[in-house]
């Protein structure tokens, strides 16, 4: 059978008598180019008008949008729901002892992050602390918060260590936060702050805020602390 495409003059005839399409126009580099930046763009525009929306958000921009974009946003959004949701299993503080210790947070499993407050009845700020643990385990159910009586966590802890937490990524520790010199007050959004700045979950809060001089103490100790363990990482070798 002859390929339709060729051009030879039997072909011309059939496709003057519209017997046959016409023939496809050859695209050049430079135009195949051109579509190929168009196409980022467009989609660069899409996303800036609607990847941050919600699906009632979607809903309602339905009759001014393209079909198409509307349902690939819509199945992304669906997608991300239906992940977060999976991960979403935790959402209240968990009380343990050191029998939990080993299956609550060394073994707590693939991609989850741990912190734990080590606390004492009577200290005001792990009171605080303690209070604000159960808002941020709802507002970040994906990761597990838990707490302790210190003692009976690890036996002789000194008081003068507390408050602490200790942060924890599949198992091993990460970061800790010992004694920290928030006087007799320390606020949420401050821990949330603090917290977040591990990487165990993203805040929508856009600046510290806490007030420059017990930003500038932590963040001192916390820059001696990461000095010391190279110092002894160092020696090791």
């Amino acid at each position: 059978m002859q390929d339709p495409n060729e051009d030879t003059e039997w072909n011309d005839l059939l496709r003057k008598r519209g017997i046959i399409p016409e023939k496809e126009p050859e695209v050049t580099e430079e135009q195949l180019a051109e579509m190929i930046e168009q196409s980022i763009e467009e989609s660069q525009s899409a996303e800036g008008r609607l990847g941050k929306l919600n699906l009632d958000q979607l809903d309602e921009v339905e009759d001014d949008e393209d079909e198409a974009l509307i349902i690939m946003f819509r199945k992304r959004r669906i997608a991300e729901m239906k992940a977060q949701a999976e991960k979403a299993k935790y959402g209240e503080v968990q009380e343990i002892t050191t029998i939990d210790y080993v299956e609550k947070v060394n073994n707590s499993g693939a991609g989850i992050w741990v912190f734990l407050h080590l606390y004492k009845q009577g200290i005001p700020v792990c009171a605080q602390i303690n209070q604000h643990f159960n808002v941020l385990a709802r507002k970040y159910p994906e990761v597990k918060f838990l707490k302790a009586i210190s003692t009976t966590c690890i036996p002789n802890f000194p008081d003068h260590n507390l408050p602490a937490i200790f942060v924890y990524f599949e198992g091993q520790m990460k970061r800790q936060f010992v004694g920290l010199d928030f006087g007799s007050k320390v606020a949420c959004d401050a821990l949330e702050w603090i917290l977040s700045r591990t990487g165990g979950f993203k805040t929508n809060l856009e600046d510290d805020p806490r007030a420059p001089k017990v930003r500038d103490v932590i963040m001192s100790s916390l820059r001696t602390k990461d000095s010391d363990d190279d110092n002894d990482s160092g020696e090791n070798d």
